[in-house]
């Protein structure tokens, strides 16, 4: 269907943003439609010193299954045209975004390669920065007792930012903000007997506070109904299942659905599951779990000063009806209060701007196109050759499955293209394409004006060249390649059989030593 690509040049030399599942489908597919073409390159950069993204930080321990897919990235990965250079933090620089990075959000010891730096040396880029940061309650802030799903998720899989270990010490009862998978993957962490859990992926020192844990109940708060509800029949199956742990009773009417609507298949499963109930009696357990449908949190407030044992705050809780035509949760007048321990807001995630070129705050992500082109904000051109996949692009939403799919079709958009390009003769040095000293692109901004298109990459560049921070840092052994990744794989597979478990996870400081690494500062 496409006709053979010109190889008296180097037709594409991407660079990728990102190492996460997307970002590697993506790699993964492109490199497979052109596998007898020589001419490509594919470079993938990732601030975090593992690939893999969400695959290794995201996915709940003891859904080892889903992490299969990590097969097929290390088969890509055997492609001579493709390099992994992890470690590396990308920064927007105008104009293409100059947003600083919060501190929290910072990685100390990595390599600060900016986007302008980037440019000039590749013809092509992919956008795949996923959403790292959490949507936080509009009124119900972070703080000691009130902390983001994400951290807790990061903290159970140790993600190299750092996160604080959760207070699950003399804390009774949790709250859950939020009715998605990630709520129901918290939940079931906190609840699963440790020792079911020591022979997943689940770091030592996780298991060592899970096992001092006192959570007793876990509140999922929702301020829809279930028919509404983000978490899929799968997850909420394996919450009923939990040994030594039942589901508190739902009232019949919450799981009626109105006479005029049409339920799915998935919902069905859904209401099935809740109607059924636990596998254990609600009452005859340690440990309880409930699912409170149209309850939207308002306020959370301690009272100072007065001792309220093991539940020192208190839930305002706006009791809420759907709106049978925009099915929005809507107040009833109703409020009631909760008494809790520790509160998670598990609302969605959203990408970060620091880290993400082209991020348009009002969608709070970058705009695309139809097949993964980017578009730039301000008026609306395409960026010719810049594509943006996974929850970056299309916002955080869909399973691994519809992250592929979105990745599959995002590479074959850019093989159309390449394949569509006009041949160009024309030969660059990457100092004079792009004029960074001025902010601006030089080159063919009047012709792409013409054709409402902005050229911001150079379609003569080497195959060969990185850029500079990059050549300088890999004999300075501040960058992760992928041959380094996988010899940490080994290793932490070798430790996790000794303690007859999945793996062990290493740290930053452990895999800096293991491999001979040297911080970028400190």
């Amino acid at each position: 269907m496409r006709r053979s690509l010109v190889q008296s040049g180097p037709p594409m030399k991407l660079a990728v943003i990102g190492g996460g599942p997307s970002a590697l489908y993506v790699t993964s597919r492109l490199l497979s439609l052109l596998k007898n073409e020589p001419n490509i390159r594919v470079h993938v950069y990732d601030r975090l010193w593992s690939p893999y993204g969400l695959v290794r930080y995201g996915v709940a321990p003891d859904h080892p299954e889903v992490k299969n897919c990590t097969h097929k990235f290390d088969e890509t990965a055997k492609d001579p045209r493709f390099r992994f250079f992890g470690n590396i933090e990308v920064v927007p620089t105008p104009p293409f975004g100059s947003i600083p990075r919060l501190p929290s959000t910072r990685l100390g010891h990595a390599v600060q390669l900016p986007v302008s730096s980037i440019l000039p040396y590749y013809t092509h880029l992919l956008l795949s920065t996923g959403c790292t940061l959490p949507t936080l309650h509009p009124t119900i802030l972070p703080s000691a007792l009130c902390i983001p799903a994400l951290s807790l998720v990061h903290w159970y899989t140790s993600h190299p930012s750092n996160p604080p270990t959760p207070p699950l010490h003399q804390k009774p009862h949790v709250s859950i903000i939020g009715a998605g998978n990630v709520s129901l993957d918290v939940a079931r962490i906190l609840l699963t007997p440790p020792s079911l859990l020591s022979g997943y992926d689940l770091p030592r020192h996780v298991l060592e506070v899970l096992n001092r844990s006192t959570v007793k109940h876990v509140s999922i708060l929702a301020r829809r109904g279930p028919l509404e509800a983000a978490f899929t029949a799968k997850e909420l199956r394996e919450m009923m299942n939990i040994p030594g742990t039942s589901m508190k009773h739902i009232p019949s009417d919450l799981l009626a659905p109105p006479p005029d609507v049409k339920v799915t298949r998935q919902q069905s499963r859904i209401l099935q599951l809740l109607q059924k109930g636990s596998k254990e009696k609600y009452g005859t357990t340690e440990k309880t779990w409930s699912v409170d449908f149209f309850r939207s949190p308002t306020q959370l407030s301690s009272a100072a000063g007065e001792t309220k044992g093991d539940l020192p705050l208190t839930l305002t809780l706006s009791h809420t009806a759907l709106d049978p035509t925009t099915h929005a949760s809507v107040p009833t007048g109703i409020t009631s209060q909760l008494h809790t321990s520790l509160v998670v807001t598990s609302l969605g995630f959203q990408a970060d701007p620091s880290s993400t070129p082209f991020y348009d705050p009002q969608l709070r992500r970058f705009r695309t196109l139809p097949g993964g082109r980017v578009v730039e904000n301000q008026d609306g051109r395409v960026i010719k050759n810049v594509y943006g996949s996974g929850w970056a692009a299309g916002g955080a939403k869909g399973v691994l499955a519809s992250t592929m799919m979105d990745a599959y079709n995002v590479a074959e958009t850019m093989v159309e293209d390449l394949v569509a390009s006009d041949a160009t003769d024309s030969v660059a040095s990457p100092s004079s394409y792009i004029g960074v000293q001025n902010g601006g692109v030089e080159r063919g901004e009047e012709d792409s004006e013409k054709r409402d298109i902005l050229e911001i990459m150079n379609p003569s560049a080497s195959l060969y060249s990185l850029p500079p921070e990059i050549a300088s840092a890999l004999p300075e052994r501040k960058v992760v390649e992928f041959k380094d990744w996988k010899k940490v794989d080994g290793e932490e597979v070798k430790r996790g059989q000794e303690s007859g478990k999945e793996r062990e996870r290493m740290g930053w400081e452990e895999v800096k030593d293991f491999l001979g690494l040297k911080p970028a500062w400190k």
